[in-house]
């Protein structure tokens, strides 16, 4: 069985996998500089940075870093030296937030700044996705060449759209996900040129469920990006929740796994293992709401995806008394179909499909418990009633 070890030297974390016959997979690689200090490494750091000599085997992994490149600290020297046009300006002042300031991307040098960045990152440390981080709220604008702050805002935004076309004109096999200070800024002039979607930093599994069961109404499956994070001290069902969040989604793999139990893990990699196999289907296919979008008050939820072939249907008990619950899927009313539990493989639990009405019943025995079920049709192109009535 392979294993998951984390590494931390000279500031740098580390965690690889290493199979039983020594192949090496690097999983995770990244540093953490401190935030008002943003821009501002300096050449130690820098040299202790070199991705390109970081050896990857297998699976076709490539070097990622988490970035965060229209912001410079306010503690960086680099931004004492830069005249304010660089900068949003309000009241003659440049604005802060988050120990921040707000690059312009309307002043040509501020692009060719953030071009030597990207070039640097892509050529010298083999970067081949960027999780494009903004933690700040700028607020309503810039006065600087603007009728208004919000005249200013919206031609920086467009300035920035125009910089990341270049971007992706010249670097076109880059991955960036727009991570957005966890899903906080999201909108398809950006997605429409990002590969990937970060749906929210919440790290409360039960919490983060919610949201990602709901993501789907505002995001592409295939785009929604979930966190999964597996809590050191946890039990089985938590791990299982925290992989349901982000099957039917995109999963983006965290956690503590080195300090982890061995049943545990074993759970998380079953879990990737599965999603391997259904991921085709996430593009192809119509999400559904049995229950509707879930809500924060909502003792149970439901989140699915719908294609030709089979419904890929993820089911949540909150905090309900309730151990059963029916999902209503009435474009599927009449349809005959076998039902499994697909994950997790272990165990036994209560389901039944009930053609007629085109519902399927499901128990979970304990509260914050969570399952993917897959709804087979008898018939090639049952599925297809979604498209039409859903």
């Amino acid at each position: 069985m392979a294993q998951w070890i984390e590494i931390e030297e000279n500031g740098l974390y580390l965690t690889i996998e290493v199979s039983d016959e020594q192949d090496v997979r690097l999983l995770h690689f990244g540093v953490s500089p401190h935030s008002a200090e943003l821009a501002g490494w300096d050449e130690k750091i820098k040299r202790m940075f070199r991705l390109s000599e970081v050896h990857i085997s297998g699976g076709n992994q490539i070097p990622g870093l988490w970035l965060e490149l229209e912001v410079m600290g306010i503690h960086c020297k680099l931004a004492d030296k830069l005249p304010d046009e660089w900068f949003f300006m309000r009241h003659g002042r440049r604005v802060i937030d988050h120990s921040r300031y707000q690059l312009d991307f309307r002043n040509p040098q501020v692009a060719a700044y953030a071009d030597t960045i990207m070039d640097r990152l892509v050529q010298t440390y083999g970067v081949g996705y960027i999780k494009m981080d903004y933690n700040i709220n700028a607020g309503v604008g810039t006065e600087t060449g603007a009728d208004s702050f919000g005249d200013g805002l919206l031609e920086h935004n467009r300035a920035y759209l125009a910089w990341l076309d270049r971007i992706f004109e010249r670097y076109p096999e880059l991955v960036i996900e727009n991570c957005g200070s966890g899903g906080m800024r999201l909108d398809y002039a950006v997605l429409s040129r990002y590969s990937i979607q970060s749906s929210s930093d919440q790290t409360d599994y039960r919490k983060n469920g919610i949201i990602a069961a709901a993501s789907a109404s505002l995001v592409t499956p295939e785009q929604c990006a979930v966190w999964s994070y597996p809590l050191r001290e946890g039990d089985v069902e938590e791990v299982v929740f925290n992989m349901v969040n982000s099957l039917l989604l995109r999963v983006n793999q965290s956690g503590h796994l080195a300090e982890i139990s061995a049943p545990r893990l074993a759970l998380v990699k079953e879990a990737i293992a599965y999603y391997k196999t259904i991921r085709h289907y996430i593009p192809q296919s119509l999400p559904i709401w049995p229950l509707g979008l879930p809500r924060f008050a909502h003792s149970w939820m439901s989140y699915g995806l719908c294609n030709k072939e089979v419904v890929l249907l993820a089911v949540w008990r909150l905090d309900s008394e309730e151990d059963t619950i029916t999902l209503p899927i009435e474009a599927l009313a009449g349809s005959e179909a076998d039902v499994r539990l697909a994950y997790p493989s272990g165990g036994s639990i209560e389901c039944t499909w009930y053609p007629v009405t085109g519902s399927l019943s499901v128990k979970l025995p304990e509260r914050y418990t969570a399952r993917i079920f897959e709804i087979r049709f008898s018939h090639a192109g049952a599925g297809t009633q979604c498209f039409r009535r859903v």
